[in-house]
């Protein structure tokens, strides 16, 4: 026996005691399912097959182990394949006419059985044999793809169960492709590819049998989706197509003559620019999508996919929100492009954003006959095709390019607005299924469209809180410095000869004027938050002299008992300083002519203390605990009740505490306590 003979027949010979073992290992289980009867004739007719090429130079009882082994090699492919589409069947994939295209393919095999018998042995083919390896292409590249849908149709949770099998059965089928292909090549069997055969397929039993030990009753949850079956589709028609450029170019290559090289290179040149360009063509992706959806599948849309992308697409970034709502919507249909309109509160559809249409002016009231049946009906407008009743598509729309459909956008039971969409790049048969599909998206798009604007209100509508409240805050301090001006003259008449009333009185106008210059800078450069203050490192002691300076007319008039001059915190002077006026201005206020309103300012620990005790009318425990830290809670006829929070809140910020005791008849004490600072130079040390 020849040496390529004898490897060929050992190879196969391992390759038949390998799967015959599997099978009686199979045969020996309790219950045999359909799936499992599939996988048993799968390994019986590769163990029979490698034994009839094992025994190919034999010629046991007169027969021919040559044709014996070409007609098993049938049973073997055909047996693998069903396998797969047994357990393909619960994910929805079309068994029957799987089976029965595997029944032409392997019958046609068949057919060819004694024009190409000869191919089977490690010597050159006397003919050309193109169709018959043609055939067995198909079948290894069937069987590629349906080991891809078993495994990217399992659920990841379950591919733990199935990996293995695919991993096998995989090998077995791109083998063949690798033989096969090389077949088609050089018109021959490669004798060193043919023999290896066997053991490549022997490997493929210990990755059977890990599956069937880990899922014995091959019990899947496979999904097939549309967009695999979408990309399987791609991959057989690539494939076919490829099959086809190279039967050209081996063609053009052999009648060509002296011309034949170069008909054949611009002949797969010209082929592969043609696909690719059908790869990207958006029409003709459009067109398998549907083709698949109408010939695949009952229901057309894959309504998890398509609303988790629809979802992401309303979600995601880049465009503006009106501009990715009608991407949205128009992938939907296979629409190219559309625009969008909005109801406004001046009770008219306007045009809002637009996707690859020119700009659009028409408007559509929101009470006209159009708009009430979109509202009432949540009617899909189709163009050309009669509305009910007396209502009529608006003619500015039929001056749109292309239109299609108008799809409203409701909201709540109100009309928000209404895309129009261009003509599709395919021919997209319109159902209750489309109708409804988009109906749907379009109110989920009309409540993402009104969250985008209703936060976009909010915005507004908080920078207007903002000036209303530094406004307010504006006006208090205006507020004190009147009360400040009304002591003034209050006391001009009676001391205005007195020269020392005159210095208290230029002082206390001098504070003003800076005070009011100050808070004119911030209001022009802040528009809340108080963006135009510096924190720096400020004597305590100079910023509480001038507060208690500035109420030196007011009756009682506050008096300094201490001021330890070491003492140092990290603020803003002018804002401290209004802090303690408006404490100041509340004890004046609260305070008879005959009491007294006293200040100190001492070291509490790593804390500044500055304490306000005055003799007035007090406080209630009730009045401290719910109202006196409230904004615009006060008992005061002309006052606005936000003193007292904002001086909180600010030595909040300054990472103090303000604190309060009071008693109704007894006096009110105010406790600021401030962390310490200490000043080196202009750099702020923590004390």
């Amino acid at each position: 026996m020849p040496i390529p003979l004898l490897i060929a027949a050992v190879s196969h010979g391992l390759c038949a005691a390998a799967f015959l073992a599997f099978t009686a290992l199979l045969l020996a289980g309790r219950r045999v399912r359909e799936t499992q009867r599939a996988m048993l004739a799968g390994c019986a007719a590769t163990g029979m097959w490698a034994g009839a090429v094992a025994l190919r130079g034999w010629q046991p009882w007169g027969l021919d182990m040559a044709q014996v082994a070409f007609a098993l090699e049938v049973a073997r492919s055909a047996a693998w394949l069903v396998f797969l589409a047994l357990l393909l069947a619960p994910a929805g994939l079309p068994v029957k006419r799987l089976l029965g295209g595997i029944a032409a393919l392997a019958t046609l095999q068949l057919a060819m059985g004694d024009v190409t018998m000869n191919l089977w042995a490690p010597t050159p083919a006397n003919q050309p044999v193109l169709a018959a390896i043609v055939v067995r292409l198909l079948l290894s590249v069937l069987g590629i793809l349906l080991v891809e849908q078993l495994y990217r149709g399992t659920p990841p949770r379950e591919r733990w169960g199935i990996k293995f099998a695919c991993l096998g059965l995989g090998t077995l089928f791109v083998y063949d492709f690798y033989l096969f292909s090389d077949a088609m090549l050089f018109r021959r069997v490669q004798p060193d590819i043919w023999a290896a055969r066997g053991i490549v397929d022997a490997l493929c039993v210990p990755l059977l049998a890990i599956t069937a030990a880990r899922n014995p009753g091959w019990k899947l949850g496979l999904a097939l989706s549309r967009k695999m079956m979408m990309r399987s589709a791609a991959l057989v028609g690539c494939a076919l197509y490829l099959l086809a450029m190279a039967a050209g170019g081996w063609y053009l290559r052999s009648v060509g003559g002296a011309w034949g090289p170069v008909m054949q290179l611009a002949c797969l040149v010209g082929a592969a620019l043609l696909l690719v360009g059908v790869l990207f063509s958006g029409t003709a992706r459009a067109r398998v999508r549907v083709f698949i959806s109408k010939h695949f599948y009952q229901a057309r849309f894959d309504y998890r996919d398509e609303w988790r992308r629809f979802t992401q697409a309303l979600s995601e970034g880049g465009p503006v929100p009106g501009e990715r709502a009608i991407q949205a919507i128009a992938a939907l249909a296979e629409s190219p492009a559309g625009a969008l309109w909005i109801a406004r509160d001046s009770g008219v559809c306007e045009p809002a954003a637009r996707w690859n249409m020119p700009p659009q002016h028409g408007t559509e009231s929101v009470d006209g006959d159009f708009c009430r049946l979109l509202r009432a009906r949540q009617w899909v407008a189709e163009a050309g095709r009669p509305l009910p009743g007396t209502s009529r598509m608006p003619a500015w729309l039929h001056e749109i390019p292309q239109l299609w459909l108008v799809v409203p956008l409701l909201l709540h039971g109100r009309l928000f607005g209404f895309v129009a969409l261009a003509r599709p790049r395919t021919a997209v048969a319109l159902n209750w299924e489309v109708y409804d599909l988009l109906r749907l998206a379009g109110s989920q798009a009309a409540s993402c469209l009104a969250h985008g604007e209703l936060a976009e209100r909010l915005a507004d509508a908080r920078q207007f809180e903002s000036f209303n409240r530094m406004s307010t805050f504006v006006v208090h301090d205006v507020k004190n410095l009147l009360s400040q001006h009304s002591l003034l003259l209050s006391n001009a008449e009676r001391h205005k000869h007195n020269p020392a009333f005159q210095e208290d009185m230029l002082a206390t106008l001098a504070h003003s004027v800076q005070k009011m210059s100050g808070l004119l800078q911030r209001l022009v450069r802040s528009d809340m938050g108080h963006g135009g203050e510096t924190a720096t490192v400020l004597p305590l002691a100079g910023v509480v002299r001038a507060a208690v300076q500035a109420y030196a007319t007011a009756q009682p008039h506050p008096v300094v008992e201490a001021a330890d001059e070491a003492l140092c915190a990290l603020a803003d002077g002018q804002r401290l300083e209004r802090v303690l006026a408006h404490l100041l201005q509340n004890a004046v206020e609260a305070t008879p002519p005959q009491g007294s309103i006293r200040v100190a300012l001492r070291r509490q620990g790593d804390a500044a203390l500055i304490e306000l005790r005055d003799t007035g009318m007090g406080m209630s425990e009730a009045f401290m605990r719910d109202r006196l830290f409230r904004p615009f809670e006060t008992t005061k006829p002309v006052g606005m009740g936000i003193g007292v929070y904002e001086s909180r809140e600010y030595v909040r910020e300054l990472g103090g505490r303000l604190e309060v005791d009071s008693c109704p008849g007894a006096g009110t004490t105010f406790r600021l306590i401030l962390p310490l600072h200490r000043a080196t130079g202009d750099v702020a040390v923590a004390a």
